[in-house]
């Protein structure tokens, strides 16, 4: 189910809400318009480094919004890592990268006490997960006893070591790459982890004049050379704008409707969780934002299904060796599911 890039429709003129309010509509317009260059030159330093993905730029924007964690998923090669540096960069923030390996330990995640032989007392030494940004490349290499390092962090932005609670920054995002599990030297992540992430997307290979395009275009730029255009203050007042965003009860009964399809669907051993639901109805707010609306509408949802659902289901044996996939079943439940008037 393809969508046409929804930057196209980020402009002033579009933030028209339904019910007629001016007040509020002109409150909101103010606001898109202040933020409309920092989003722009955001963009634009995504799409220097990847070239013709404005989609997946979309959706990763949302998840920014949207105030989540981002898995990227693809086979080597296409450019996961570099979109994923390239907007850490664009941030000015605090930012951290782990190349997630075999031998991997969680302490070289969240830090460890360090002896020191002087005065005989230990000293913490924080890990880099003490950061605003946490890029874990190639995340499913690793054991999953050191994926499980992220999963209080993910969930309620701190980390207990050795006892002692410790408060991360705010805000705190994980961006992590990973390839497919039926690759050579992955660990599948658990379910309780992939739960964690709001979005999952795939970059893919670039069409044939873009993949020319990018032969001659590699040499002028380079994410080393990407500057920062968002504060993470501006980045929070973003989120809280986009909390704002108005649904509709019948759109939100709309999108928990479909959420309630995948827990009963017979090629589904697993369905969305409502911690799923949350970060769906999160997402759905980003999406109609930067669409330059203050309300949400039903394509909102149906835009946002399969990168925010697909990876939280597990199939069933019969799925799996039916050749089904989890984006096909979300696609259908969508085209199933009867639309709000």
């Amino acid at each position: 189910m393809e969508y046409p890039a929804i930057s196209n429709a980020l402009s002033p003129t579009a933030a028209t809400s339904p019910s007629g309010d001016a007040g509020a509509v002109a409150r909101t317009d103010s606001e898109i318009a202040a933020v409309r260059q920092h989003l722009e030159r955001l963009r634009q330093n995504l799409s220097g480094i990847i070239r013709g993905k404005e989609q997946t730029i979309d959706i990763l924007l949302i998840g920014l919004l949207a105030g989540g964690s981002i898995l990227m998923e693809d086979v080597p090669g296409v450019g996961k890592t570099t979109l994923a540096k390239a907007l850490a960069l664009s941030l000015d923030a605090e930012f951290r990268r782990v190349q997630f390996t075999p031998d991997l330990l969680p302490s070289d995640i969240l830090g460890a006490s360090i002896y020191n032989p002087v005065d005989g007392s230990f000293t913490f030494k924080k890990g880099p997960i003490f950061s605003s940004i946490l890029l874990a490349d190639e995340i499913n290499r690793a054991s999953p006893r050191t994926q499980s390092a992220l999963l209080e962090a993910m969930s309620e932005g701190q980390a207990t070591i050795e006892g002692v609670r410790y408060r991360l920054p705010y805000p705190f995002f994980v961006l992590a790459t990973q390839n497919p599990v039926d690759f050579h030297g992955t660990y599948p992540l658990p379910e309780a982890q992939l739960d964690r992430f709001l979005v999952q997307l795939k970059v893919g290979y670039p069409d044939r004049d873009m993949e020319i395009e990018i032969l001659y275009d590699r040499a002028s730029i380079q994410p080393a050379e990407i500057t920062s255009v968002l504060t993470l203050q501006e980045v929070t007042e973003l989120q809280a704008i986009v909390r704002a965003v108005k649904m509709e009860r019948s759109i939100a009964e709309y999108l928990v409707d479909l959420v309630g399809r995948t827990r009963q669907h017979p090629l589904l051993k697993l369905g969305v969780s409502p911690r799923g639901s949350l970060m769906f109805f999160r997402a759905v707010q980003a999406c109609a934002f930067l669409s330059g609306r203050n309300y949400v509408l039903p394509d909102d949802v149906q835009r946002m299904a399969v990168p925010v659902l697909a990876h939280r289901l597990v199939l069933t044996p019969k799925a799996r060796y039916g050749s089904m996939t989890k984006e096909q079943i979300i696609e259908e439940v969508v085209k199933q599911l009867p639309v709000p008037a």
